[in-house]
């Protein structure tokens, strides 16, 4: 579904399109084992309460990459080792996390993408408060269900539509 998303690197994809690659400005941290990875958004927004994203992260991910709004929240997890599996298992690119994460020494060893504020060893609430497959905004960039996304240790950019690179780069 998502083979046309190339994980380029952002730094060439923003030079290459400037003004259609919206830079996240926020700090973010790698985590996953994958470092660069780009996909269609799935998004869920929620506050220190893991079971909608849980919920997303079992369905199918046809190579998406699921961005978790936790308002920016270091006091519970939005994943942890045994979710990034599920998500890995799935077919998920990756994930973005305006928010935390939890056994980090774990996740680098999972085949997934994951980019978060920080860490913590509280695991998020199961209450089930938030929406999925809402536009999020964070970091001065809104996240649109179905819009492309790209990672890697340069940071996030997003765009309506796939960006490519062109053939002389």
């Amino acid at each position: 579904m998502t083979q046309f998303l190339d994980a380029a690197a952002t730094t060439d994809l923003h030079d290459a399109h400037p003004d259609r690659a919206l830079r996240c400005s926020l700090r973010w941290r790698d985590f996953g084992g994958r470092g660069v990875f780009a996909g269609r958004i799935r998004t869920v927004v929620t506050m220190e309460d893991s079971q909608l994203a849980q919920a997303l992260y079992r369905q199918p991910g046809d190579g998406a990459v699921a961005v978790v709004d936790g308002g920016g929240s270091l006091r519970a997890a939005m994943l942890g080792d045994v979710y990034a599996g599920i998500l890995a298992d799935n077919g998920w690119a990756g994930v973005i996390i305006n928010g935390a994460v939890r056994d980090a020494a774990q996740l680098g060893g999972i085949d997934i993408g994951i980019k978060a504020l920080g860490t913590t060893p509280v695991r998020g609430k199961k209450a089930g408060i938030g929406a999925l497959d809402v536009p999020v905004a964070f970091g001065h960039v809104l996240f649109v269900p179905g819009q492309c996304v790209y990672c890697d240790a340069d940071g996030v950019l997003v765009s309506e539509t796939p960006l490519t690179l062109p053939a002389d780069s």
